[in-house]
């Protein structure tokens, strides 16, 4: 039964997925691309290298992802590694699909309405997916990386790496305004981000009620490396003694807690309060 409700979670997470990925294509395939807008991440630095060496975008766009997700096996688990990949393909096949559906005329043909409409509805697929435990592979694992061990917005990580991709793009392309749309259209991505995914509270406590804090314990240490403390409670109803599992994470892993609690305790209680700030190894630093 378990067994059970954990494939249906898993399913139902990457059904999520799929349907976030597909908003994004919309955004991207309806508004940016038809309107020439110029993008960051791994396929605006794959295209500005094709116009620099030669090596085709597809190609360097396959590499810098394969070299993103073999680092985030390790560093991020192999659960948001595998998700990643399967955000990628299902990357691939939505824009395919969605290019050869609206083609090469935009839906809207003013430029800065089509930039914001496009980000917001990129931004929002890209908030949700992170939520998923999972992201679109380039950039975003880098912003999720640096995240895990600095208390730093995703929204706003990706807006610094994607800020000096753009950029770059310039000196290839020397169209300026193409060059300030993009921007318009990248802060609108960044800042729906982070509205999806609560604003910049990025850190949640976490009170597990279970029959099975050992086991819980032991798996959300092993899975999502953080740090557990277990405190003594008494059920008042039931006059019973009994161990609270308590640990602060980041918001983004909060569902992969969440699902190892699914896993292990389907009848488990669980309290997800926001914090405004944390401080210690693996979040904010103490300032002086």
């Amino acid at each position: 039964m378990k067994n059970n409700n954990f494939i249906w979670q898993e399913i139902k997470s990457h059904i999520i997925i799929t349907l976030a990925v597909a908003l994004s294509a919309i955004g991207w395939c309806a508004f940016l691309i038809p309107n020439q807008m110029l993008g960051g991440g791994v396929s605006g630095l794959s295209t500005i290298i094709y116009w620099l060496t030669g090596i085709p975008a597809g190609v360097m766009i396959f590499v810098l992802n394969a070299i993103l997700i073999i680092i985030s096996f390790k560093s991020l688990g192999r659960r948001f590694a595998l998700s990643t990949i399967y955000s990628v393909i299902m990357t691939s096949v939505m824009f395919y699909l969605g290019q050869e559906y609206f083609g090469d005329t935009p839906l809207i043909a003013d430029k800065f309405l089509a930039s914001v409409l496009g980000a917001a509805l990129n931004g929002v697929a890209c908030g949700i997916i992170f939520l998923e435990g999972s992201s679109t592979g380039g950039t975003d694992v880098i912003a999720v990386m640096i995240n895990k061990y600095r208390n730093v917005t995703i929204g706003r990580l990706s807006l610094f790496i994607n800020v000096a991709v753009i950029g770059c793009s310039y000196f290839v392309f020397k169209d300026l305004e193409l060059l300030i749309y993009s921007y318009v259209g990248l802060m609108v991505t960044s800042y729906t981000i982070d509205m999806t995914m609560n604003g910049s509270k990025q850190s949640v406590q976490m009170f597990i009620f279970t029959s099975k804090p050992h086991e819980i314990a032991d798996k959300v240490g092993e899975e999502v490396h953080r740090g557990v403390t277990m405190i003594k409670g008494t059920g008042w109803y039931s006059k019973k003694e009994s161990e609270i599992v308590m640990v602060v994470v980041r918001k983004i892993e909060s569902q992969r807690v969440i699902r190892i609690v699914k896993q292990m305790d389907p009848a488990a209680f669980v309290s997800v309060n926001t914090v405004m700030g944390v401080y210690g190894k693996g979040f904010e630093m103490m300032k002086k």
